[in-house]
């Protein structure tokens, strides 16, 4: 997921809902992306190895912005090709400049090029001695982006379907949303899968007659860096992932593990708001709180605090509890609790119409995951069974989304789960021990399929993307990449505890 920034001043209880009020996969794409013309057939590949063509990016000077074109299916090298973007800032000390740093924030959706825009999400040490490039990955931000018909997206089912006709209703508006998008965006739809990106990693790398390179990926950006390594090790330098995916994990271990995950931040925004006097619901009981709220959102009598008269359903509360835990802004959702139980009269923000929007969560998605799901009934059983393991979230949003995205998705999975090989390079694994999105499960489960040269570092702490949280993790990665030395098995990163952000 991409790192995200802070919330304005007085914003942060309305925030907290729009970060997921439309569908989970539009919501984390709005976060980064904004809609481009639409993607017309494009000509083949010519038969040499791509090469990048660089230019000063228009939002700095510093930084230069590339462009390379590739096939967009690597498999059929002459057919259609796509055109990827991607941004470099250069090593600031030439002379100690050890190589390449490819960087991704994960999503999928996030845009590599927003991250290497920025000037100071990486340590000034880094800065020093790496190349720092963001490529978009195909189907993302600016290379090809997949994009689709916004009043299309805004219709996407609730997957908490609980009839056999929802059911239907859903690979019905799969299928739908997979013609639509690729009328606009042309082959890259049925090619986003990680697999094909990580080749493109490969082609960027002998573009640049880098002989070795290393990746920091994040969030989904960590499964970049893991099929690189397996494929490439030859060409690894330094890996470090960062909220780790586990690509292995069936459709059942996909929805517990991600579900699990996300009532655990559940729970421990209970205990802060227990321990911090800054909590507005200090001293409720906040379980009791939250179902009372199911139980309107579920009557269709909960009105949505920041946006009245529009109502909120259950997925969409599910939702806005997701996403509050990613920072985690446990401050700005009290708040949205409260305001939710006695609804304010904030007056609705006017927002203008898009025609056409990006859209790449289900082609990545569908294209890396096989998510089966046979018919209604056995799809109702999966849903009902996380109940018991998060009796208050119900279910991980993500998770849901992903599977539910997949059902009739028309293409099939171009690169499904598999175990990793054990690691031929020394490699980080960081995960923090409550995140909502990739739990600290997945980070063991893949520390152990790596074998002995990954080395798991646990930072104590909540929320996604852990580098982006502590100081002590910043720290072990920065030696890890600049002297390709380990943290001593068993090394954690004390917990820093959540700030209120904006609230006024």
């Amino acid at each position: 997921m991409v790192p995200r920034g802070r919330v304005p001043p007085c914003r942060a209880e309305i925030w907290v809902l729009r970060a997921l009020r439309r569908p989970i996969a539009a919501a984390i794409l709005a976060l980064t992306l904004t809609a481009v013309p639409m993607v017309a057939a494009l000509p083949a590949l010519a038969a040499t190895e791509p090469a990048v063509t660089w230019s000063a990016c228009p939002e700095d000077e510093q930084v230069q912005c590339g462009v390379m074109r590739v096939p967009a299916d690597w498999k059929d090298p002459e057919g259609p090709s796509i055109e990827l973007q991607m941004a470099r800032r250069k090593a600031t000390d030439p002379a100690h400049r050890i190589g390449v740093l490819i960087v991704n924030p994960g999503g999928p959706g996030g845009s590599a090029v927003n991250l290497a825009l920025e000037a100071d999400f990486f340590t000034s040490e880094l800065r020093k001695r790496f190349d720092i490039i963001g490529l978009d990955p195909r189907g993302v931000g600016r290379s090809a982006p997949v994009l689709c018909e916004q009043a299309l997206i805004d219709a996407k089912p609730s997957p908490l379907v609980t009839t056999e006709a929802g059911f239907r209703a859903l690979a019905d508006y799969n299928g739908k949303l997979f013609t639509d998008c690729t009328a606009r965006s042309g082959p890259v739809v049925s090619h986003a899968d990680t697999a094909s990106v990580v080749r493109d990693v490969e082609a960027l790398r002998v573009a640049l007659a880098e002989p070795r390179i290393s990746i920091f990926g994040a969030s989904y950006g960590s499964l970049i860096g893991e099929l690189y390594a397996d494929l490439y090790p030859g060409t690894s330098r330094a890996l470090v992932l960062d909220s780790v995916m586990d690509h292995s994990v069936d459709v059942d271990g996909f929805l517990a593990q991600e579900t699990a995950s996300v009532q655990d931040s559940f729970d421990e925004f209970v205990k802060w708001c227990a321990r911090d006097t800054r909590c507005v619901l200090r001293g409720q009981d906040i379980p009791g709180l939250w179902a009372a709220l199911m139980r309107r959102a579920a009557a269709g009598t909960l009105v949505d605090p920041y946006d009245p008269p529009e109502k909120l359903g259950v997925w969409e509360l599910i939702s806005a509890s997701f996403s509050a835990f990613y920072d985690p802004q446990w401050f700005s959702f009290a708040h949205y609790l409260r305001d939710a139980a006695k609804p304010t009269a904030a007056a609705r923000q006017a927002v203008p119409p898009i025609d056409i929007a990006p859209n790449s969560f289900p082609a990545v998605v569908c294209g890396d995951w096989s998510l089966p799901v046979a018919d209604f009934t056995t799809y109702r059983k999966k849903l009902d069974a996380l109940l018991q393991i998060a009796p208050q979230v119900r279910a991980s949003s993500l998770a849901v989304s992903a599977v539910a995205g997949c059902i009739g998705w028309p293409a099939p999975p171009g690169n499904p789960q598999r175990r990793l090989s054990p690691a031929k390079v020394p490699m980080l694994l960081v995960n923090a021990l409550h995140d909502p999105a990739t739990g600290h499960t997945w980070a063991q489960q893949v520390a152990d399929q790596l074998g002995p040269s990954a080395r798991l570092l646990t930072y104590q702490g909540w929320g996604h993307v852990a580098y982006s949280h502590s100081p002590c993790v910043q720290a072990a990665v920065e030696r890890y990449l600049v002297d390709l030395a380990l943290p001593p098995t068993g090394t954690t990163c004390a917990a820093v505890e959540p700030q209120p952000f904006g609230i006024g």
